[in-house]
């Protein structure tokens, strides 16, 4: 089958007037520090990729934690009857490769009368005798995986089937946290999943589960939302964290599902636009590296591409795999998140109203101190990524946190640049760093302690 596919090579350089001194070297201990990551392996319960065929570019990322579907009907296939092994491989294999992982409870059996849909957008279990039968499979789970698994999440985007209701679904949500908290007190659970990324509905969401007494179970809440200009999903984020804030929820937000494919899609979400794997790439790092900024753990989606049978496949992988699910080489994409989690990590913290920055366009800029010195982030963030590679010029003015021997980092390719004395002006406690490159894509401004060159 032919790809109709729009390639670019790796570590495609954006355009600057700054001496090139060298790459980015990644730090193979990334996940150490990558508290604040999650990886998508998603959809292995219903056969769209092969966890086999693509776990050995998992441990390079740099992410220590990665989200997997337990698949109610791929492991019942007969009433009361559980097979585990097509997980347990999987989980083994992570565990082998330094890897922890977060099972989400879901989809639906068609074994049982009323048993709820097996794929996304399924309405849950109704009847008395698959909700016991739910109940029976999520403590058999449980029980099977607790010295292996610590964390969990609720099924997997229940707002997007019009069987499920808001009070079902928090119903739900409560349901089968109660059996997971039973079983595993210690656990960390993620309620709702939700697909949208609505301040009100998850503000209602979050009332009724105060309201029923359920939320308490939960350590996180996520939710997914994609938009073509990723900086507007996060910007969402800090609204829902604003949510949780209002009602004295104990749980953190999390983002658990966003990626943007690598081609022009007709099915699944960004679908319809001139993708290319510069703007996949671009996306991703605007995505995730904002949700890092403000303060919300986030999940990179996905690990792979996989075949939806019966709608297409899934290109946002960062991974190029075929129909048969043969991974054919990483995507640019793959490389770009390796430079961001050798950057972003446990180790920073951010500093508030450290400095500004003047550009034509709307930016995204934020300031942080690393243990070895300084660094700044920022971006164009006024529209979708494109797959142009120019950069503008910005001014830089920090206020009293200073960046000694600056360098400048493209996070896209890992590309670092000298920043001349000439662009560097002090006046007082004001530095100002003149005529610095900025593109809809992530640069770095940091000491040059912060990082290693190769």
């Amino acid at each position: 089958m032919a790809f109709s596919h729009k390639v670019f090579s790796m570590a495609q350089e954006l355009n600057t007037h700054l001496k090139r001194i060298g790459t980015l070297k990644l730090n193979p201990n990334a996940a150490q520090f990558g508290s604040c990551w999650m990886l998508g392996c998603e959809t292995l319960d219903r056969d769209f990729a092969d966890f086999k065929k693509y776990k050995d570019y998992l441990p390079a990322l740099g992410i220590p934690l990665i989200r997997l579907q337990s698949g109610w009907a791929k492991t019942e296939k007969s009433k009361g009857v559980y097979d585990f092994s097509w997980l347990d491989s999987i989980v083994n294999d992570a565990m082998e490769l330094g890897l922890k992982c977060l099972l989400e409870t879901d989809y639906g059996n068609p074994i049982y009368e009323g048993g709820g849909g097996w794929d996304l957008a399924g309405g849950f279990p109704t009847s008395e005798e698959a909700l016991a039968a739910w109940d029976a499979w999520v403590e058999n789970l449980v029980l099977h995986f607790r010295d292996r698994v610590d964390e969990w999440a609720m099924w997997n985007e229940p707002d997007i089937s019009k069987e499920n209701s808001m009070d079902a679904i928090v119903d739900f949500n409560i349901r089968t946290a109660t059996i997971v908290r039973r079983l595993q007190p210690n656990a960390k659970i993620a309620g709702l999943s939700l697909a949208r990324s609505d301040a009100s509905y998850f503000e209602q969401c979050i009332f009724k589960l105060k309201e029923k007494g359920g939320d308490n179970l939960f350590d996180s809440y996520i939710y997914h939302g994609y938009r073509y200009n990723p900086d507007d999903a996060s910007d969402m984020g800090l609204l829902l964290k604003g949510v949780l804030k209002k009602h004295s929820i104990r749980g953190a937000l999390r983002q658990g599902e966003n990626g943007c494919p690598s081609e022009e899609t007709q099915k699944f979400a960004l679908r319809n636009y001139p993708w290319s794997e510069i703007s996949q790439s671009k996306w991703d790092l605007r995505r995730f590296i904002g949700d890092y900024c403000t303060g919300v753990n986030t999940s990179v989606f996905t690990a792979c591409d996989f075949n939806h049978i019966g709608r297409q496949i899934n290109r946002k992988g960062l991974l190029m795999a075929d129909e048969n699910h043969n991974v054919l080489r990483p995507k640019m994409v793959y490389e770009a998140i390796q430079n961001m989690t050798t950057l972003f990590n446990d180790l920073l913290k951010p500093v508030a109203g450290a400095g500004t920055i003047r550009y034509e366009n709307k930016t995204q800029f934020f300031t942080f101190k690393h243990p070895n010195g300084n660094m700044a982030v920022y971006w164009d963030r006024s529209a979708t990524p494109t797959d142009e590679l120019t950069t503008g010029k910005a001014d830089i003015l920090m206020r009293t946190f200073p960046i000694v021997n600056p360098v400048l980092i493209d996070v896209l390719s890992g590309a670092i640049y000298q920043i001349p004395q000439a662009a560097v002006h002090t006046c007082g406690e004001l530095t100002i760093f003149a005529d610095i490159p900025c593109a809809d894509s992530p640069f770095v401004l940091a000491d040059k302690n912060v990082i290693e060159i190769r």
